[in-house]
């Protein structure tokens, strides 16, 4: 009966001792998670387009962010949307690694051929520096 009781104290204290090492590293790497969203550059850029241009616009703009995605470990992530009422008025969600990412991603090729192909159809650009609060998304979207 003893021998039993002991077993059982063993497997508790086991049972406890990897708990506890879960915990740690669950909370450990939640740290390292906060550290890495607060070092990200996260910006809306809030842009009106000729409406006659939109659809040249939008082509040249999923083009630039497709690139800028497969090809720039820095960009992280792009939501582009347009106002349902008014359709010539976008608003996209930049995020990046950090500020060094956003630096090195509007001196590449692809960014600056963007901006030479749709200056004349800009009709103006609101760049608005955020800080993410909190995301939320289903598992692998």
């Amino acid at each position: 009966m003893k021998l039993l009781n002991y077993k059982a104290q063993f497997r508790s204290y086991k049972m406890l001792k990897v708990l506890s090492i879960l915990f740690v590293m669950v909370f450990s790497f939640g740290k390292v998670a906060t550290a890495q969203e607060k070092k990200q550059m996260v910006r809306l850029a809030k842009i009106k387009v000729d409406p006659v241009q939109l659809k040249n616009y939008t082509t040249a703009l999923n083009e630039q962010m497709n690139t800028a995605i497969r090809v720039e470990p820095g960009v992280l992530t792009y939501y582009a949307v347009a106002d349902k009422s008014n359709p010539s008025n976008i608003t996209i969600l930049e995020i990046y690694a950090d500020t060094a990412a956003y630096k090195s991603h509007i001196e590449t090729a692809h960014f600056k051929k963007y901006k030479e192909t749709v200056k004349h159809m800009v009709k103006s650009l609101e760049l608005v520096d955020v800080t993410l609060i909190n995301s939320a998304k289903k598992p692998g979207m």
